[in-house]
């Protein structure tokens, strides 16, 4: 791998976002508890009256902001796949009550709890009257990834792409050129949840030096199904059932050698769920 000069600026920027990177993982690791100031500086090894301004200049959030969209996150996801009672969610999102709860998931998503339940989703999903009219075959083209594994549900692979940005941005390695691909092995449906294998990637320069921990990954060219959805992550897995239960036997394609990505085109952290944009990309067998 090509070695590549870092001035003091760049090594101290890169030793600053792997600290930050590790009060991030504390974060992900335990979202039922709000750990203190001096806590979350400690791990990252700062003082704690810079640990914030650090913080915020490297993720573009402060801690509590990261935290309560860890938590409302798995919310999201606890309502849709859940029967759980509202006040178990609210509890387990670190919510004293339900009223609270309903209060914060509204702001972020638009919708009370209760509702998005109800209604299951809100984003926009496949048209019922034609599954397939919003699903075009594309070529995508090679790309080099550094990539963060991610072991366990694939609705708690946010965090790792927090410090893979952190990561990124220390270095000045995000542009707007810069994609992100989150890359699925497992089926959830078939593996157990703890066994469910993942990496958050983005796009980097061929010979980028990485962390230890991290992988470069090599995608060919491929050939892909592609379906555009705008709304929350944890709405995409009834997506893939539809893509793959009806679209696919439907369409006379089969499935290639590599597996399913999923390419997020606009920042979670600046716009509301209900305007994520995520492309589902569908490896497929040459023609």
């Amino acid at each position: 791998m090509p070695t590549t000069t870092r001035t003091p600026k760049t090594r101290t920027l890169a030793d600053h976002a792997a600290r930050i990177a590790r009060a991030m993982a504390h974060l992900a690791a335990h979202p039922d508890r709000t750990p203190s100031l001096e806590e979350l500086a400690g791990v990252a090894a700062f003082s704690p009256w810079h640990f914030h301004r650090a913080y915020r200049s490297l993720t573009g959030e402060t801690p509590a902001e990261t935290l309560t969209r860890i938590r409302l996150s798995r919310a999201a996801a606890a309502l849709i796949k859940s029967d759980a009672p509202m006040a178990r969610v609210a509890a387990a999102a670190g919510y004293g009550s339900t009223a609270a709860f309903t209060r914060a998931f509204r702001e972020a998503l638009g919708i009370p709890p209760g509702a998005y339940r109800q209604r299951a989703a809100i984003g926009t999903p496949i048209p019922e009257e034609d599954s397939m009219q919003d699903i075009i075959i594309v070529e995508t083209p090679p790309l080099h990834l550094a990539a963060l594994p991610h072991r366990g549900s694939f609705d708690a692979i946010g965090p790792v792409f927090d410090r893979l940005s952190a990561w990124a941005g220390a270095r000045g390695l995000i542009q707007d050129a810069t994609r992100f691909i989150g890359i699925y092995l497992d089926d959830p449906h078939s593996t157990p949840e703890a066994e469910l294998r993942s990496k958050a990637a983005l796009t980097v320069p061929p010979g980028t030096p990485l962390d230890p921990g991290m992988e470069a990954v090599e995608l060919p060219a491929l050939r892909c199904a592609r379906l555009r959805y705008q709304g929350p992550y944890a709405e995409l897995e009834a997506i893939y059932d539809r893509l793959y239960g009806e679209w696919l036997p439907q369409s006379g394609e089969e499935p290639g050698e590599f597996p399913v990505l999923e390419e997020y085109l606009n920042d979670c952290r600046t716009l509301p769920p209900a305007e994520w944009l995520t492309d589902i990309l569908l490896p497929l067998k040459p023609r």
